[in-house]
């Protein structure tokens, strides 16, 4: 291959760690631990597997084909990774060849002879990640296919690094990754694309700013480890859209992901997002209407906004709308959305753009936690809202966090009645996650926090006290079905209608997930539990037998 064909960075999106393999590690910490129980709201227990609910799908539609009928498996990450495809447009709109892999676990084969071809690098976004392990495990895989290609990590799990260690603290957690260069910087493409630059021109890494990595000869500031000078990025969104069109090579499926702004409005106290991403950047009308546009002639049939709030600001949503309306794309989408800050008439213009769910970050239906998150909204603002999404007909999925600070006995009931008032189509409640860097770490004395991550105790509450008042609100809710965290979360829908499935195929088969999944909350009697699964089991065998399996699962 000659220099001007050699390709300049394969960019890897998600690895998610096989479920059995997380689940086995978390088991460790021991089943009564709060890690374990907050899976287990994530899987059902067959006896034979603990599967989580992709597989749980997985299985019951090879059960439910005839034998011998293809079956392509059900993936929860099975669209375009937003992060891989962002950097692959913005990487080649300066000239650079670059391709992504979209799932490392389920590309391994096609990224093993990218490896073949000798890039220059390979860029592993960390988005997902609070642990080093699914970046460990891809390191690996590349050096054995590759000793000699660049390996180069940034992104989140970079920043929160650099952001909580420091000398040779910092130097052994970068070791343990054990990649060759690591961006520094909130936003860092076009790092990444200088980084890609100089080793194709033979330059000096020493000239490129926010970027760390061992250099022998260089000055040591972290460890072993050279850290050059930081430059804080703003790189324009109007400028970056992704270049859908240009994508061709790849296989970009029926729904897409896409951003209209960066970083967030607000500061909630159990967010680190919006000190890492800056101040709230938001992309033009016209940039926004030309990307859906192009996702439209792409033949996307179901779109996912990932802004953390995309109906702020108002104005703003209201005008995005009758761009969606005016254009007639005929899509689907699906949004992060504020109740705090919408009125029916955003409301009604999102239903007839072509909103079919929103995911809400309710948190609390306690006006005094929400004081506590500093969440800026009250518990009125949340019911209107709710209200106006079911009356024009949009999917409500809310999700709750139990055992923040200042939480109690009545605090979580307050959160209990709000969900059996407002009846969510969807919810989830979580336990609060004691995380370094968020504002909240700087009132640890007011509110007598000790501990951190899910083992922590505080003034009101302690961390095995509030997972159980999870498991009391998941048996007591009775109109809102639960959707799960691993591997399946709200995206799991418009996957699934790109899939073929329709909401109410999709909702029979949650309703009987859920009943599966309460079998392991209660602690029902292993006889009367094997009984009741192969009941529901069968329930969900006969659905999709029922809908032509066939058709459905070759999509």
């Amino acid at each position: 291959m000659s220099e001007s064909t050699r390709l300049d960075c394969v960019v890897v999106g998600y690895n998610e760690t096989p479920f059995v393999e997380y689940e086995a590690t978390l088991r460790r910490y021991g089943e009564d631990s709060e890690a374990y129980r907050d899976l287990k709201f994530s899987f059902v227990d067959l006896g034979d597997a603990r599967l989580n609910y992709a597989d749980l799908l997985n299985r019951v539609y090879r059960e439910a084909l005839e034998p011998g009928t293809p079956h392509r498996e059900f993936l929860s990450g099975d669209m375009p990774s937003l992060a891989a495809v962002y950097l692959t447009s913005f990487l080649r709109r300066r000239g650079l060849q670059s391709r992504y892999i979209n799932l490392f676990q389920y590309e391994k084969e096609p990224l093993a002879e990218l490896l073949a071809a000798n890039p220059r690098a390979i860029a592993l976004t960390t988005t997902l990640y609070v642990l080093n392990e699914p970046v460990i495990e891809m390191v690996k895989f590349i050096r054995q296919h590759n000793p000699d290609v660049r390996i180069i990590v940034g992104g989140p799990l970079i920043a929160n690094h650099f952001r909580r260690y420091q000398g040779h603290e910092l130097a052994t957690v970068l070791d343990d990754l054990g990649a060759d260069l690591y961006v520094v910087e909130g936003q860092g493409e076009l790092t990444l694309a200088r980084i890609l630059e100089t080793l194709r021109d033979g330059g000096d890494l020493s000239q490129v700013p926010n970027l760390a990595y061992v250099d022998a000869k260089g000055p040591v500031r972290a460890g072993r480890y050279r850290i050059n000078p930081r430059e804080e990025e703003n790189n324009p969104l109007d400028e970056n859209l992704i270049d859908w069109n240009g994508l061709s090579d790849a296989t970009l499926g029926p729904t897409l992901q896409t951003r209209t702004a960066r970083s967030c409005a607000y500061s909630c106290s159990f967010c680190a997002y919006p000190m890492r991403a800056g101040s709230l950047t938001l992309a033009s009308l016209d940039a926004v209407g030309r990307e859906l546009d192009a996702m439209a002639a792409q033949g996307a049939r179901n779109v996912v906004f990932i802004d953390d709030t995309f109906n702020v600001p108002l104005k703003r949503f209201k005008e995005l709308c009758r761009l969606m309306i005016e254009r007639q794309y005929g899509f689907n989408w699906f949004s992060y959305f504020r109740c705090s800050n919408a009125d029916e008439e955003s409301v009604e213009l999102a239903a007839r753009s072509g909103c079919r769910g929103v995911f809400l970050g309710i948190e609390s239906g306690s006006p005094t936690i929400l004081t506590n998150m500093n969440k800026a909204a009250s518990v009125e603002k949340y019911t209107n809202g709710m209200r106006w999404l079911k009356s024009h007909g949009i999917l409500t999925f809310a999700s709750f966090i139990v055992g923040f600070p200042g939480e109690t006995d009545a605090t979580v009931q307050e959160t209990l009645d709000f969900i059996q008032t407002t009846r969510p189509d969807y919810y989830r409640a979580q336990l609060w996650y004691c995380e370094p860097g968020t504002p909240i770490e700087g009132k640890r004395e007011q509110y007598g926090i000790t501990g951190q991550g899910f083992s922590w105790r505080h003034a009101t509450m302690e961390s095995l006290e509030a997972m159980d008042h999870i498991d009391r609100m998941f048996l007591t809710v009775q109109d809102s079905t639960w959707l799960p965290q691993w591997s399946f979360d709200f995206w799991i829908i418009p996957y699934m209608m790109g899939r073929g499935m329709s909401l109410e195929q999709f909702n029979a088969l949650m309703r009987l997930a859920h009943r599966l999944l309460a079998l392991e909350v209660a602690y029902v009697p292993p006889e009367e539990k094997r009984s009741l699964q192969q009941g529901y089991l069968r329930q969900m065998r006969d659905h999709v037998r029922q809908w032509g399996a066939p058709a459905l699962a070759a999509r």
